[in-house]
């Protein structure tokens, strides 16, 4: 495994560990999600251009597309969240008093 492999895969794997154990905040949660679809592009990108193949190198763009429309959708829960429930806590958001 080269040490860039191993740097982009351990900030995937921290990503998905931050996402897992640190549930207090949704704007944590969106941060960690954002860090794992950054390392996967960035991993995509290096892995287009090892193959060099033109078949390949839209895959990182359209990955890339939706992480932003990811990114917006969760930032308008976020806001939406904080309006109604007036704070980011993951604990207050509870499903059965919707």
């Amino acid at each position: 495994m080269t040490p860039v492999h191993f740097s982009f895969t351990s900030a995937f794997i921290l990503g998905f560990m931050g996402l897992a154990f640190n549930r207090t905040h949704l704007l944590s949660a969106l941060l960690c999600l954002e860090g794992m679809m950054l390392s996967l592009y960035i991993m995509l990108a290096l892995w287009a251009l090892k193959l060099d193949s033109m078949t390949f190198s839209a895959v990182p763009i359209l990955l890339l597309a939706f992480s932003a429309c990811e990114a917006s959708a969760g930032l308008a829960l976020l806001v939406a969240t904080s309006r109604t429930h007036g704070t980011d806590h993951l604990r207050a958001l509870n499903l059965l008093r919707c």
